[in-house]
């Protein structure tokens, strides 16, 4: 008489595993700091042990799925880290950010590329890959390390820092993710195709996506505060708007073909700067936050569940490459490029070291296995799952103490000046 469906096995599995996950470090902790890496074991013991669970999907054999999902979670990250920010900071306070961006992420990308090659055998168009897919530090797992939400103030230099980070180079990251397309397509690297590859996949698209982001978080903070003046849409409290907000951003750059993950943070940032001791501000960072949380809970526990499709594919190639990302490439290019930056001793170290991985990661590569056959596909899954899970153990178990210890307001004010009106933040 009674029959049970596959799905709704799935369903209680699921919020059975994300409400384990955040409880049990209860028990330990004050924090949440081994959430990520238990949602993932947490969905690797649920799609295991569970009986009658339907198969996970697989990302070789259905990318789209996972593009999709992981692409919603980071832009509505992107927002919400773009509405975190309460005050441009001087010129000054920018510089290790720009330093990170142009020095150690393009030497990240160019170290794990030549790692893939040399320890993992990949082509050279799936070491660029992989180099792409791994080198930008994620938005969306990385909140114990960055500013707090809209109106906390105390915006420390190293917060401020690791904030903006995760929250541009997502972006800046796909010109290499397509250069790594490129050269898969093409079989090899010509100068015709590097000179069209700088002046579209660079220039272009990051110019639209940067200008689209503004121009949309500044016709959005006109709406929600400035039209009508006496019954605007910030009166109705209702978040969604936030969720809104960003797909109006995303939707517009990516039919100009420009770069959406770049949009939504700069669209955040954009609208921050109207009326920014509005409280309606923390009501979009809110709504826009929880929604983040939910969906990468459900992205940690499908990642948990796909490990068992990757193990035939695992090998100490590709626990090296991961390791060598986590303890030795990042840390070091961030030292490298954080010199004369402003931050010194520990700060140095803190910002070097700490730059998570996540679920931008599996949306690249998700995006590259849509667009093009890639070899080593398998292998590059299993290299980015690894990656991902012990980033999610290393980081999220010591950011919190890390940062207690030079962030705190007490000891060190707020490197961020006041902004010098309510209606314009810097």
């Amino acid at each position: 008489m009674f029959g049970f469906e596959a799905y709704h096995i799935l369903l209680a599995a699921l919020g059975g595993s994300i409400i384990l996950a955040f409880w049990l470090p209860r028990f330990v902790s004050g924090r949440e700091p081994a959430t990520s890496a238990l949602l993932i074991l947490a969905g690797l013991g649920a799609f295991t042990l569970v009986p009658g669970m339907p198969l996970p999907l697989d990302p070789v054999k259905s990318p789209r799925a996972w593009e999709v999902a992981s692409e919603i979670c980071v832009i509505v990250g992107l927002f919400g880290t773009g509405l975190r920010i309460d005050r441009l900071a001087a010129r000054a306070q920018w510089v290790p950010t720009l330093r990170l961006l142009a020095i150690a992420m393009p030497l990240c990308i160019l170290l794990i590329a030549l790692f893939g090659w040399v320890l993992a055998g990949m082509t050279l168009a799936g070491g660029l890959l992989l180099g792409a897919i791994l080198a930008p530090t994620d938005p969306v797992l990385a909140s114990d390390v960055q500013v707090g939400p809209p109106q906390e103030g105390g915006e420390h230099l190293v917060r401020y820092t690791l904030t903006t980070e995760a929250g541009l180079n997502d972006g800046l990251a796909f010109p290499f993710v397509h250069l790594g397309i490129a050269v898969a397509m093409a079989s090899g690297v010509t100068g015709g195709l590097i000179a069209e590859w700088f002046a579209v996949d660079v220039v272009y698209r990051i110019a639209v996506g940067a200008a689209s982001g503004a121009g949309t978080g500044w016709l959005l903070g006109k709406i929600l505060f400035d039209c009508p003046r006496e019954n605007s849409l910030s009166k109705t409290e209702s978040g969604v708007i936030a969720l809104a907000g960003v797909l109006l951003a995303y939707g517009i750059t990516e039919i100009a073909e420009g770069y959406g993950f770049i949009a939504a943070f700069v669209a955040g940032v954009s609208l921050r700067r109207s009326e920014t001791h509005h409280e309606f501000h923390r009501r979009l960072h809110d709504f826009s936050q929880s929604l983040e949380h939910a969906l990468t809970a459900v992205l940690l526990v499908g990642l948990g569940a796909m490990l068992p499709v990757l193990w035939p594919h695992f090998d100490p190639a590709n626990a090296a490459i991961g390791a060598l990302l986590i303890f030795v490439v990042r840390p070091a290019t961030g030292w490298l490029s954080l010199a004369r930056s402003g931050l010194v001793g520990r700060e140095r170290l803190v910002v070097a070291f700490y730059g998570v991985r996540g679920i931008g990661s599996i949306y690249y590569l998700a995006y590259a296995g849509h667009h093009v056959k890639l070899v080593d596909e398998y292998q590059l899954w299993a290299t980015i799952a690894f990656t991902i899970f012990l980033s999610t153990i290393v980081h999220g178990l010591t950011a919190g103490l890390a940062l207690d210890g030079i962030t705190d307001d007490e000891k060190h004010p707020p490197d961020v000046q006041p902004a010098a009106s309510s209606r314009e933040g810097g």
